[in-house]
C-alpha cells in the first residue's frame, strides 16, 4: 500500500536530541491547515498517488497539535468519504478525549515511546516523560477494547490497533530491555506491534557525532520481535550475551535451536504445531501446510518441506523425515 507519510507541521517545541525537526534545529518550519491537508490528499488518492495516509505532527501545543490532525481525519472520513487505512500518532500528554476519537476516526493509533524505560527516555528526549507515553498508549487500549466491543461483528475492525516505535542505539539500551518492553506491551495492552528503528546521525543534533546503528541490530531486533508475536517464544528463552545483545550474525531462532539440542531433531510427520514452530525455517504458514500435507502421506524429502514453503537450509539440521536425517551440504570451515 502506498502510504502519504506526513506532519501537520514541523515546529515543534521538543529538543529531542535525535530528531531533525527539534527545536533548537535551525531550519525554516512548514504546517498544514486540516482542509489544506485533507484537500491534498484527496486528490492524491483519487489520482491512484496513495492509498493511505500515516499522519504525525510536531508538537507546538499538545492540545492544538492532536486537534489539528483530528480536524484532518474527520475531514477525510466525512467531507472527503475515505474509507481506506489512516494511522494517526498520540502525541505525549494527549487527553483521553482526544485519544478516544482518534480511535474512532483511525485504522492504527500509536505513541512512539522511543527508550525502553525512563532513564534511556531521557538520554533521547529529555523533555519527555515516560509516563505522557505510556499513559496514551494504556488510554489507546482501553477505547479499543470498547470499540471491538461494540463493532458489528459481521463487519469489525480487523485493522484497528495500536505500536509504538524505538529509536536503536544512542541511548545505549540493551536488546533485552527493549524486547522485554516490547513483549509487556504485547502481553498487558495487545499492542500490534513494535518498531525498531536504527539510530542515524542528523547535524545539529546533540547526538550529530554518535556513530549511526548497524542495521544488522535492526533487523535482528525485527526477528525476534516476530518471534514473541507468532512463534509463542519468550524473551527469557532468547539467547543474548552478557551484555544483553542478540547475536548479529545469527538468526535468534536457530541461536535458540542450537542452545537446545534436547528438543531436535522434530520429526515433521507427527510433530505438533508448537514443536514445529520451533524448527529454524519453518514459519506459522509452513508449518500449517506441513501438518495438512501429512494427513494424505508421509513427506520424505526436503522437496517436500520446500514445496510447503519452508526454507530447507535452515530446517535440515533440525528435522527427521519419515524417521530419516535428510542429507544436508556441512558448512565449509
Amino acid at each position: 500500500m502506498a502510504v502519504l507519510k506526513i506532519l501537520q507541521t514541523s515546529a515543534c517545541r521538543n529538543d529531542c536530541h535525535y530528531c531533525a525537526f527539534r527545536s533548537g534545529r535551525d531550519f525554516r518550519r512548514a504546517s498544514f491547515g486540516p482542509d489544506e491537508l485533507a484537500r491534498s490528499f484527496d486528490l492524491m488518492q483519487r489520482s491512484g498517488v496513495v492509498q493511505g495516509m500515516f499522519l504525525s505532527s510536531g508538537v507546538v501545543t499538545t492540545t492544538q497539535s492532536m486537534d489539528a490532525m483530528l480536524a484532518t481525519a474527520e475531514l477525510l472520513r466525512e467531507k472527503y468519504q475515505f474509507r481506506g487505512y489512516v494511522h494517526l500518532k498520540i502525541l505525549p500528554g494527549a487527553e483521553a478525549a482526544q485519544v478516544a476519537r482518534a480511535v474512532e476516526v483511525a485504522d492504527r493509533v500509536s505513541v512512539n515511546l522511543e527508550g525502553p524505560s525512563p532513564e534511556r527516555l531521557a538520554a533521547l528526549a529529555p523533555q519527555k516523560q515516560m509516563k505522557e507515553l505510556i499513559g496514551p498508549l494504556h488510554t489507546a487500549a482501553r477505547f479499543i477494547r470498547e470499540h471491538r466491543r461494540l463493532c458489528d461483528p459481521k463487519v469489525g475492525h480487523g485493522r484497528l490497533g495500536m505500536s509504538t516505535q524505538f529509536v536503536v542505539g544512542p541511548a545505549g539500551e540493551s536488546d533485552r530491555e527493549l524486547l522485554v518492553t516490547a513483549q509487556g506491551l504485547y502481553r498487558q495492552i495487545r499492542l500490534a506491534r513494535a518498531y525498531y528503528s536504527a539510530f542515524n546521525p542528523v547535524a545539529d543534533t546533540p547526538l550529530a557525532d554518535e556513530p549511526p546503528t548497524d542495521p544488522r541490530r535492526e533487523f535482528r531486533l525485527y526477528q525476534a520481535d516476530w518471534l514473541l508475536r507468532y512463534y509463542d517464544f519468550s524473551v527469557e528463552e532468547l539467547a543474548f550475551n552478557a551484555s544483553g545483545q542478540l547475536d548479529q550474525m545469527v538468526d535468534p531462532k536457530t541461536a535458540w535451536a542450537a542452545a537446545h539440542p534436547e528438543r531436535f531433531p522434530v520429526e515433521v510427520n507427527r510433530a505438533p504445531l508448537p514443536d514445529l514452530l520451533r524448527v529454524p525455517g519453518i514459519g506459522p504458514s509452513s508449518a500449517r501446510a506441513i501438518i495438512a500435507v501429512r494427513r494424505q502421506g508421509a513427506l520424505r524429502e526436503l522437496g517436500d518441506l520446500r514445496r510447503l514453503g519452508a526454507r530447507v537450509a535452515g530446517a535440515a539440521p533440525y528435522v527427521l523425515l519419515a524417521g530419516k536425517r535428510p542429507p544436508r551440504q556441512l558448512p565449509l570451515l
